[in-house]
């Protein structure tokens, strides 16, 4: 149908259902951009999470070691292997610096490739 054939009220008609069209997509996109802004907010809180709970697992470790032995472990991979102590080496990098027998270890736990 030719546009010259159409009424004024068929044209009203028409740009009523384009702006309710309009607004139902502007709807969805604000919906899809806050649902992926919820994802994203709780991988991070996630990930904290689990940084979190890997150090407090390591210094408990280590300090069930000095309890038992009367030191502190040499190596982490002494913990690994003596305590239990088990972690996603592909997420998490620690670095385990001992001090000496008596003096708690450094250990600083980091995320790889983290973008936080």
């Amino acid at each position: 149908m030719s546009q010259r054939f159409i009424t004024t009220k068929e044209r009203a008609q028409e740009n009523k259902r384009k702006k309710r069209l309009l607004v139902a997509l502007t709807m969805v996109i604000v919906a899809m951009v806050c649902f992926v802004a919820v994802l994203s907010h709780t991988s991070k809180s996630s990930k904290a999470e689990e940084l979190r709970q890997l150090t407090e697992a390591v210094n408990r470790c280590v300090a069930h070691c000095y309890s038992i032995e009367g030191y502190y472990p040499e190596s982490l991979d002494y913990i690994k292997d003596n305590y239990g102590l088990t972690y996603d080496d592909d997420t998490f990098f620690i670095d385990y610096r001992p001090v000496a027998d008596n003096v708690m270890p450094d250990i600083t736990i980091i995320e790889k490739g983290g973008d936080n």
